[in-house]
């Protein structure tokens, strides 16, 4: 495979936790799908799973060139965790479109996080 893009972003923790303070369900329901907000209201912090799959998204689209918009939604990004540990990008809808018109066959993601920032980078490949 050969890499067709790179992204990565990096999030304030407490950034994030202000805005879902302010805006509270909506905020949540706008970017992260059902199995992201179970999985993060588990996690002893929630804000910081929250703010490394935030980060996660923007270094997805970042890595397709395209950013957050028209071709790839908030919620067309969905990270799971796979029983080994590893961070897993699943594409939807129109986001799933878009990396078959790219020739993006697979994303590679890593995340990490500390007690204030959060950070991900993604690797799109493709044949």
């Amino acid at each position: 495979m050969t890499v067709l893009g790179l992204g990565v972003d990096i999030v304030e923790t407490a950034r994030l936790a202000a805005a879902i303070a302010r805006h509270g369900e909506p905020c949540l329901d706008r970017v992260f799908l059902e199995s992201e907000r179970s999985y993060c209201a588990q996690a002893g912090v929630p804000e910081r799973c929250y703010a490394a799959r935030f980060a996660a998204k923007e270094a997805v689209a970042k890595a397709f060139a395209t950013g957050i918009g028209a071709q790839l939604g908030w919620r067309d990004i969905e990270i799971i965790r796979q029983p080994s540990g590893e961070p897993t990008v699943l594409l939807h809808g129109t986001g799933a479109e878009t990396a078959a018109h790219l020739g993006i066959r697979a994303v590679r993601l890593s995340l990490s996080h500390s007690e204030h920032y959060a950070v991900a980078s993604a690797i799109a490949l493709g044949d």
